[in-house]
């Protein structure tokens, strides 16, 4: 069977990033909403972008394990989010807040080269309102990995209709013919450096 490309990959992911996730779902431990998100600013056309609610993950917001029932991989993800789950894809949101975890077959590793010449023009032909920051190179616990940085629109919300601006962070691990792309995205100007260097680096391969 032919193996799926990490390219194949980013049109699956940024596919789950624009739309509603899942056929099944579910809740990480239950806790009280972080409270991210902001009311419709008023008047706005209500499919145009809004000014970028304030996404900031709290400082004492708690962590829990998630293990991938099919495998192969583990991570820390904020307590209470919502989880839904779509073929190969698991995301845990929070108003604005997600983070996506796509896992699949490939042959090789990805590269800052590779991921220029396959990855980002995926991107930008499935993710509306792409705006490429940069591929670079990065070491977690996990290990080496490529990082795409860009902005996006969101999907709009079910109830207003607003969308608004993200800043995206796409993390591609792989070891023995697994990738795993770990997607965080936020509104635009959120400050969650210290979140998501705790979920990133709480990735780990289980097997």
């Amino acid at each position: 069977m032919r193996r799926a490309t990490l390219a194949g990959l980013a049109v699956v992911a940024c596919a789950a990033l624009l739309g509603s996730c899942g056929s099944s779902s579910g809740r990480a431990v239950p806790s009280p909403a972080n409270g991210s998100g902001s009311s419709p600013t008023s008047g706005a056309h209500p499919t145009a972008p809004e000014v970028s609610p304030a996404g900031d993950i709290p400082d004492n917001q708690a962590f829990v394990k998630y293990s991938s029932p099919a495998g192969p991989y583990a991570l820390q993800v904020p307590e209470g989010w919502a989880r839904t789950g779509a073929g190969s894809v698991t995301t845990f949101t929070d108003h604005f807040n997600a983070i996506r975890i796509n896992a699949v077959k490939s042959a090789t590793a990805p590269t800052v080269t590779t991921a220029r010449a396959s990855e980002v023009p995926a991107l930008g032909h499935s993710v509306r309102g792409f705006s490429l920051a940069n591929v670079t190179e990065v070491r977690r616990t996990a290990g080496r990995c490529v990082l795409i940085t860009y902005r996006a629109e969101s999907a709009a919300d079910p109830v207003t209709g607003k969308r608004v601006v993200l800043d995206v962070e796409r993390y591609e691990f792989w070891h023995h013919g697994n990738a795993v792309a770990l997607t965080l995205s936020a509104p635009k100007g959120s400050d969650n450096v210290d979140p998501w260097r705790k979920v990133t680096d709480s990735f780990a391969w289980s097997g």
